[in-house]
């Protein structure tokens, strides 16, 4: 069966970017090789499945990064990959690096029941919360950004209030036992009150990717779907069940889903559009459905089956995950698991071996074989 096939090459991937440092974003040379935050965590989501096997490589991930955690609480984007602008091999700049991190590490405690990590890492965590709680200019409890401090670090252009980085943040509340503020950010994103500071839209069935402030009528923000973030919404219980079933009928209707799980954004974004910069055309995104404008990137895919999970659609999220199989044994240069598909045709792009596009599908495997999402039932 494809689905069991993927999961055996997905572990063989897992082994190859398995290192005494942590989990390197991608296992062969010349790729990804350093331990990124948002890579390392999310894979881990599927890893942890495994038991002892990478145990001490999560583990590890969580160490190489908390060590290089900064003086004000912000954990590093990356560790171990040299950055000539900086002249280093650590780099920062990202919200969403802290936001996984913590995460990964309340979640390694909770499945693996360690309590001497906690006892060590607990200040980690606590400075974390602190280093964002001074990302809310607002004082509402809401987490605001600048350009490119997320995974979409190049494009598309996107600052303030973003989906992605406020569901994340919901996740972190509530594994925490922070109910009274995830309860004051859910309602907030969601219209329920400071509603000038809401991100999501009726007419549009989804979230805005991100949105800043008012200007009497006019409203800085932009409403291409941010797939990624509304599927993390979805997952972690920031979207009401009304606004969940509301984008996922947006993914089926508009085929964000085809021909494989999922693309990054939709539409693209294209030179001449109110959307475009002038530097997109120096980044790989420029052309339509490749990279991050609307290719697909089988990690979301794995999100997008979870999130199926969540809205108990098990049939259909055992389909889209032989979907993700055969996307994810799609072959470039002799490997698989690649890290971005061509949007229109499905041909595999980037660097192969990637550990998220192999962790997430472990982790929506076992969602899909057990009918329950993991590490966010909170």
């Amino acid at each position: 069966m494809i689905t069991e096939k993927a999961y055996a090459k997905a572990v063989e991937v897992l082994e190859h970017c398995s290192r005494p440092e942590g989990f390197y974003a991608s296992g062969l040379k010349g790729g990804y090789e350093a331990v990124w935050s948002r890579d390392s965590m999310i894979t881990s989501l599927g890893a942890v499945f495994l038991g002892e096997k990478f145990k001490n490589t999560i583990k590890h991930s969580i160490i190489t990064l908390g060590k290089e955690q900064s003086r004000l609480g912000q954990i590093p984007n990356c560790v171990g990959s040299y950055n000539t602008d900086r002249r280093s091999d650590v780099t920062y700049n990202s919200i969403d690096s802290t936001l996984w991190y913590i995460i990964g590490t309340l979640n390694y405690i909770l499945d693996f029941h360690d309590k001497s990590l906690y006892k060590k890492y607990k200040q980690k965590i606590a400075l974390g919360f602190v280093w964002l709680s001074y990302q809310d200019p607002d004082e509402v409890g809401v987490l605001a950004q600048q350009p490119t401090m997320d995974w979409q670090d190049a494009f598309p252009h996107k600052y303030g209030y973003c989906i992605n980085t406020q569901s994340l943040y919901y996740a972190c509340l509530k594994l925490f036992g922070k109910d009274e503020q995830a309860l004051n950010l859910k309602k907030i994103i969601n219209g329920e009150k400071e509603k000038y500071i809401s991100l999501y839209d009726k007419k549009l069935g989804y979230y805005y990717p991100w949105g800043w402030k008012n200007h009497d009528t006019d409203r800085e923000h932009e409403e291409w779907f941010d797939s990624l973030g509304n599927l993390l919404a979805v997952i972690t219980g920031l979207a009401t069940p009304k606004i969940s079933a509301s984008i996922m009928k947006y993914i089926e209707r508009v085929k964000v889903n085809k021909p494989y799980p999922c693309k990054t954004i939709w539409p693209s974004i294209k030179p001449g559009d109110k959307e475009w910069k002038s530097y997109f055309s120096q980044c790989d995104a420029r052309e339509p459905d490749h990279y991050l404008n609307a290719g697909i990137w089988p990690y979301i895919g794995g999100f997008y089956i979870v999130a199926l999970v969540k809205m108990k659609q098990f049939k259909k999220a055992e389909s889209e995950l032989q979907k993700l199989a055969k996307a994810n044994l799609k072959q470039l240069d002799g490997h698989e698991f690649n890290e971005w598909l061509d949007g229109k045709t499905g041909e595999p792009k980037g660097e192969p071996y990637q550990a998220w596009s192999a962790g997430t599908y472990l982790y929506a495997y076992e969602c899909v074989r057990q009918k329950k999402v993991f590490h966010f039932d909170y």
